[in-house]
């Protein structure tokens, strides 16, 4: 299951060349992507709508990509963490591994709320030993080890 903004919803781009679309291609039949990516979704939408998802979709991974619009909308850092926080923990409960994909803002939003915002990601990965892929996932490569396994530098 992907849980995204438009980044997953290939909003302005053909479906086709989208990053999940991309990612399906490359697995084949191995798996089945679920999008359920909204555009211009946030941390509360997707924490409202999730619940109804896990059921439905029963997925056996949810792939995590919100917060950019949390961010781009100047919301309280401390609300999307709480948020992120209760939906890895609404995934976990529904027996669904969790990967976290990070997001970063434009640098016009300040140096100390865009660090804070961005550190969000790796903080929640850490503490819940979560697969963490930092910002600029479409480029390709994804490393999807513990956040624990992953050194500075990887």
């Amino acid at each position: 299951l992907v849980w995204g903004d438009s980044l997953s919803a290939a909003y302005g781009i053909p479906v086709a060349q989208g990053w999940v679309q991309q990612l399906q291609n490359t697995l084949g039949t191995k798996a089945t992507i679920i999008n359920r990516s909204i555009s211009g979704e946030t941390t509360q939408g997707g924490l409202i709508r999730l619940p109804q998802a896990l059921a439905q979709d029963q997925p056996k991974l949810v792939i995590l990509e919100l917060g950019a619009n949390d961010g781009l909308r100047g919301q309280p850092i401390v609300q999307m963490q709480h948020n992120l926080q209760q939906m890895i923990e609404l995934a976990q409960a529904a027996q669904a591994k969790v990967v976290l994909l990070g997001m970063k803002l434009p640098p016009n939003y300040g140096l100390t709320y865009t660090q804070q915002f961005e550190a969000v990601y790796a903080q929640l990965a850490q503490h819940y030993q979560l697969p963490f892929v930092p910002f600029a996932p479409f480029a390709g490569h994804w490393d999807l080890r513990p956040a624990a396994e992953i050194r500075s530098g990887d």
